[in-house]
Parts: C-alpha cells; sequence; structure tokens
C-alpha cells in the first residue's frame, strides 16, 4: 500500500530555511580563517553557459483554457495540465464534471510528451518495439499528450484525460498548443 505524506507550504519553507541556515553555519564553522574566496563571474560568451526558452505562467494558461473550450464545445469533461520543459506543472485545469482519474493522467500525458517531444498517441505505437518504456515513473503511454516547441527545441507538455478516446484528448491537447501560435 502505498502512502503520501503531503507538508504545508511553510512547513517546507521553515525546513528549507533551517535547512540552508544549517548547511551556512556548519561550513563558516569548518572553514579556516584564510582570506575569502573569490566568487567566479560568469562570462555571456562562455561555451558552458545555455540560454533556454520557458513557457510563461500566462502562456501555460492561455493554452490550458484553450483547450479546456475546445473539450467543452463538444461537450466533453476534462482535465488539462501544462508543464514545463522539466515536468514540472505549470498549471492543471479541471474542467466542470471531470473524472477523478483525470487529474493526475492529463499530468503524466503532458510529461511524456514532453519528455520524449512527441504525442502520446505516437509513443503508444512505440511500445511493441519497447514494452518496457511504460515503467518509467510518472509516464502515461495513452493518447492526450502534445509536446509544445521553440526552435525545434521542447518546451513544455499538454496533456488531457477524462475524454472517452485518447484520440479525443489529443484533439483538444492540439488546440492548446495551437493557441499559443496566435
Amino acid at each position: 500500500m502505498k502512502k503520501k505524506i503531503v507538508f504545508g507550504a511553510a512547513t517546507v519553507a521553515i525546513a528549507i530555511a533551517a535547512a540552508g541556515t544549517f548547511g551556512a553555519v556548519s561550513a563558516n564553522a569548518s572553514a579556516p580563517a584564510a582570506a575569502p574566496a573569490v566568487a567566479a563571474k560568469a562570462d555571456a560568451s562562455n561555451q558552458n553557459l545555455q540560454q533556454t526558452t520557458h513557457l510563461t505562467i500566462e502562456a501555460a494558461t492561455k493554452a490550458a483554457q484553450a483547450t479546456l473550450e475546445a473539450a467543452e464545445d463538444e461537450n466533453q469533461r476534462v482535465t488539462v495540465a501544462v508543464v514545463d520543459r522539466n515536468g514540472n506543472t505549470i498549471v492543471t485545469l479541471r474542467g466542470d464534471g471531470a473524472g477523478p482519474q483525470s487529474y493526475e493522467s492529463a499530468e503524466r500525458k503532458a510529461f511524456t510528451a514532453v519528455s520524449w517531444n512527441a504525442p502520446t498517441s505516437v509513443l503508444a505505437g512505440r511500445l511493441a518495439q519497447a514494452p518496457n518504456l511504460k515503467d518509467i515513473p510518472g509516464t502515461l503511454f495513452l493518447g492526450g499528450g502534445v509536446p509544445v516547441t521553440a526552435k525545434g527545441a521542447p518546451i513544455a507538455g499538454i496533456g488531457v484525460a477524462g475524454a472517452p478516446s485518447g484520440d479525443l484528448d489529443e484533439k483538444f491537447a492540439q488546440a492548446g498548443a495551437a493557441a499559443l501560435a496566435k
């Protein structure tokens, strides 16, 4: 039986602050009384630095709302999730009447789409050649997830769950991605 432990934001913030303070005190207490270290300067022309594109909360919300509206136009009750390049949820909207399973499924479809930079319906077809793909934590290889790209690289994923088929879920997710191009 799996159990989840949920902490409030204040508890986590206090724990992080306490851990940071302990780390700083420990590092300072063990440091010799020598000259202070010089901070390294970051050089924008340095080949070790890379600039990336991220989806804003406003853009993620716009995509999620467009997705939900596309589903509502066809009388479908779905949940939509938008995740960033790292698979972290930016926004999730649960439509009126969407099933309880749809929330987690939408997030997992979005995560899967951005992880492989491909629609989840395409990825589901790959399971025949590599059935253990489905064992990767956090993934869901069912239609309904699409990647969002900028300059050919994935920057986000949109996942939809709750319609009677993955094809419909994916159609609605594509409507959300299309809204970002406007």
